[in-house]
């Protein structure tokens, strides 16, 4: 069934390369955008089938799939119960970012969107389904060619100097994990993640090992000095773009952090655990300040995405099942909601005026209702507010940084008062604050039906969770306390 989820998405590439074939007329284009989100659907619900049938009380990975000597590579592929969670999170975000640009791209670059997009989805898939160490670096960094045009075609005004950053940045952070992982497969003399969590380097190793992998993930999650990438793809990039950059891209790091630095360096993590948390809490502060002076609707979310994963970066090196359950729950609801807040900025607010200032906007409930308490909705999980997933993922993982070092996890608790007034801010000054929005009336409309359903599943699943987290709290319980067992 892993294999299915790949091989679906490629049949779907398949199909849209025939459809484009016959031309770019306008049925045309509907067409290849059907097909697209058709098989984003189907791969949904295999996806969720997986999770139904999943045995949570196992250790072992489960729907495995092995294909050896193909091309020098043994292709292995499964899921256990930390990643399964990350494959329902790609599958979910992956037809509503289709959606959320199915207006917005010209005829012509119709074709070549769609390729991309599911040409993201197999790669993103691809990186949570592998259980080989090099494979997964191989997917890894295979995602960036294709984010790299998304931006660099589709992007606005500034979009080529943006994907030259994301692309430039990435690429030379994960060099040091390739020669980590290079490093790590010649001392074993094997490659397959479950052989690897059996291995015992000595310290020194690990520590080199560790700085290898760490800075890759630093750039990625990104912390302090090293989101300047992040913070111009957002901006620049298309709807869709931002959307799979905030909700899966962002979580790579969180994944390898489970995958390749706690089960295989278990000395350098946990006396490395006080750099990782100045630089968590450094990060929070510096990114909370930076978002309190914007004005930019799509550069405040992009600051505030810095900010919540700091807070999940650090709890999953917590070394307490609370923390690691907690960044995982507030990793998904960082993507539900942050690709929910970029749907209202950048999908619904700057389609309709052209213009991302928050100085622009001025009463839009009295013109866009429903969109406004949508928007609510995904401004108080923003904030961490109690019966959101934002609110469980963020008490767990303050709790088990609290737990390990006290003084640092005050500090970090920070989080939940800024986020809250930067959030707040935004919303009081786009939806009240006066009636200059009386001057849209003409051309600025509530939400249409597309944009409901897209906004109203990411709420659903936000507050739904919220109430009633044990279908992801559970689930990890048992893998997450065989990490913690095999780290000490």
């Amino acid at each position: 069934m892993s294999l299915l989820l790949l091989i679906t998405t490629l049949i779907g590439l398949h199909l849209v390369t025939l459809q484009g074939n016959y031309g770019l007329s306008i049925i045309n284009n509907v067409k290849i955008k059907s097909i697209a989100l058709l098989t984003t659907i189907i791969n949904l619900i295999i996806s969720l089938v997986m999770f139904i049938l999943f045995d949570f009380s196992s250790k072992q990975y489960q729907f495995i799939e092995e294909h050896y000597e193909i091309n020098h590579f043994d292709i292995y592929l499964g899921v256990d119960g930390l990643s399964i969670y990350f494959v329902l999170l790609t599958t979910i975000i992956m037809p509503i970012a289709i959606l959320s640009n199915w207006n917005s791209i010209e005829s012509k670059n119709v074709l070549s969107f769609i390729v991309i997009m599911l040409l993201l989805e197999t790669l993103l898939l691809a990186v949570f389904l592998v259980l080989d160490i090099l494979l997964f670096y191989i997917f890894f960094e295979s995602i960036l060619p294709p984010l790299f045009l998304l931006i660099g075609l589709f992007g606005s005004s500034n979009k080529v100097r943006a994907s030259f950053y994301l692309f430039l940045y990435t690429l030379l952070g994960s060099l040091f994990m390739l020669l980590s992982i290079i490093a790590i497969t010649s001392i074993m003399g094997t490659s397959d993640f479950d052989a690897l969590t059996k291995a015992n380097f000595n310290y020194i190793t690990q520590i080199f090992l560790f700085y290898g992998i760490f800075i890759a993930f630093r750039v990625k999650t990104p912390v302090m000095f090293l989101n300047t990438w992040l913070l111009k793809a957002h901006v620049e990039s298309p709807l869709s773009g931002s959307i799979i950059l905030a909700g899966i891209v962002l979580k790579l790091s969180l994944y390898g952090i489970f995958r390749l630095i706690l089960p295989l360096l278990p000395k350098a993590s946990i006396n490395y655990t006080y750099i990782i948390y100045v630089i968590g809490v450094i990060t929070i502060l510096y990114a909370s300040f930076s978002t309190l002076r914007t004005i930019d609707i799509k550069e405040l979310i992009a600051y505030s995405s810095v900010s919540h994963a700091a807070v999940y970066l650090i709890g999953a090196f917590s070394n307490t099942i609370q923390g690691i359950e907690g960044s995982i729950a507030l990793g998904l609801a960082h993507g539900f909601v942050s690709s929910g807040l970029f749907i209202c900025a950048g999908g619904i607010l700057y389609d309709r005026s052209n213009d991302r200032l928050i100085t622009y906007y001025r009463g839009m409930a009295q013109i866009m209702p429903i969109f406004s308490v949508l928007f609510f909705i995904l401004a108080l999980g923003n904030s961490g507010t109690p019966l959101t997933l934002n609110f469980i993922g963020e008490f767990m993982s303050l709790y088990g940084v609290f737990e390990r070092m006290p003084i640092l996890g005050v500090l970090a608790s920070t989080s939940i008062v800024f986020s809250a007034a930067y959030t707040i801010f935004m919303y009081n000054r786009i939806v009240f604050g006066g009636s200059y929005s009386i001057y849209f009336r003409e051309n600025i409309g509530d939400v249409t039906r597309r944009e409901f359903i897209m906004l109203l599943v990411f709420v659903i699943l936000t507050v739904l969770f919220g109430i009633y987290p044990a279908p992801i709290l559970d689930g990890l319980h048992y893998s997450v306390s065989y990490l913690i067992y095999n780290i000490n």
